[in-house]
């Protein structure tokens, strides 16, 4: 396979045109897509071999990046293809041979309701100052939702909106707001540093990618305290398991500040998860947890375990839990009950739910 810019390019048409989210390129395997949630070999291709799979990995590098793979053994960054798609990649080392994960990122950023998510979402597009919290695990779509907030902020708000990813994700067109977007290791040096530039700045709203360390979610923290609208990102299940993430990463010291300065500023929690659907492609279920009086006292009382109730019995302000919000998809035959119970962290409730 000599000419792997070729090949590659032929890689990422298929990817695009059978809608993938993912492309993996790994030796000893065929190229693979993953679509709907679920991995599609490419048996038609080719098995690549160590040297075909770092020869496409270093078809979507400079330079620079192929030194800072060797130097760190993983790189982050984005990659334009044809001006038409766009791709976030992960290029890694695994048993001495080079492999690459792509993500199909979306040319166009979709609204809340093309998303199938919530309308109590525009709620925190709405408000100037405050902490809110996309949740889920890797890859359910967590960006994809930060990227509709934002932009529904740039299309109704004439704000300054700073955003600071790894790597830069989907691009945002000006509208009402003027939106800086900074890429880690190529316009900064961290999220933190990043982040802490931002009083600097003046900005309106802030978005993090993603909080990966104390000093981050300290300063975004912070940020939101002091007149900034903060939205960012965890890798938790819950709502309450993200107040126990956060407060947690601190010092057992500083923790009794840290659950006060979030009674004070968050806004609100979604943790998401992407369902397969019945007719094709994916679907949200949803968790989301509001700001109110109560939930802010349970935070600064350390009694979040009750949090889950007061989301229960909040349905009337938007909130939900995620049981609720599999069972709704359930009755109205989007998900199959399997697919819902898969990602349900309690079952025997959720079987109780779609009975009624």
């Amino acid at each position: 396979m000599a000419d792997y810019i070729t090949k590659l390019n032929e890689l990422l048409s298929v990817a695009v045109r059978e809608k993938a989210s993912d492309l993996h390129i790994s030796a000893n395997h065929h190229p693979v897509l993953r679509i709907a949630g679920r991995l599609v070999p490419l048996v038609r291709e080719e098995i690549l071999s160590a040297d075909d799979a770092q020869g496409l990995a270093f078809g979507l590098m400079t330079e620079e990046q192929r030194q800072r793979l060797n130097q760190e053994k993983e790189i982050d960054f984005s990659y334009n293809f044809e001006n038409k798609s766009r791709f976030r990649i992960n290029i890694f080392f695994q048993r001495g041979y080079i492999s690459s994960s792509l993500r199909l990122i979306p040319t166009e950023v979709s609204t809340i309701e093309e998303l199938n998510l919530s309308p109590t979402l525009h709620k925190f597009t709405k408000a100037t100052q405050g902490f809110v919290l996309i949740t889920g695990p890797s890859s359910h779509g967590k960006s994809t939702t930060l990227a509709a907030l934002i932009d529904e902020i740039n299309h109704t708000r004439p704000d300054h909106i700073i955003t600071i990813e790894d790597p830069i994700e989907y691009l945002f067109e000006d509208d009402r707001s003027v939106i800086d977007q900074r890429e880690v290791y190529q316009d900064t040096m961290s999220f933190a540093k990043a982040l802490r530039s931002t009083f600097r700045q003046d900005p309106d709203v802030i978005m993090v990618g993603e909080m990966r360390d104390l000093e981050t979610m300290a300063t975004a923290i912070t940020a939101a305290e002091t007149g900034h609208l903060v939205f960012a990102t965890l890798h938790t299940n819950s709502a309450s398991q993200t107040i126990h993430r956060v407060v947690d990463s601190f010092p057992s010291e500083q923790q009794s500040q840290v659950r006060a300065q979030l009674s004070g500023s968050l806004l609100g929690v979604v943790s998401q998860r992407l369902i397969p659907r019945i007719k094709g492609g994916l679907i949200p279920a949803c968790e989301i947890m509001m700001s109110t009086p109560a939930v802010a006292n349970l935070i600064r009382e350390n009694k979040i375990h009750e949090l889950p109730l007061v989301i229960e019995t909040s349905a009337e302000i938007g909130m939900i839990t995620l049981n609720r919000s599999l069972a709704s998809l359930v009755k109205s035959k989007e998900i199959t009950l399997e697919s819902a119970l898969n990602y349900s962290t309690n079952p025997v409730e959720l079987r109780a739910l779609v009975r009624y």
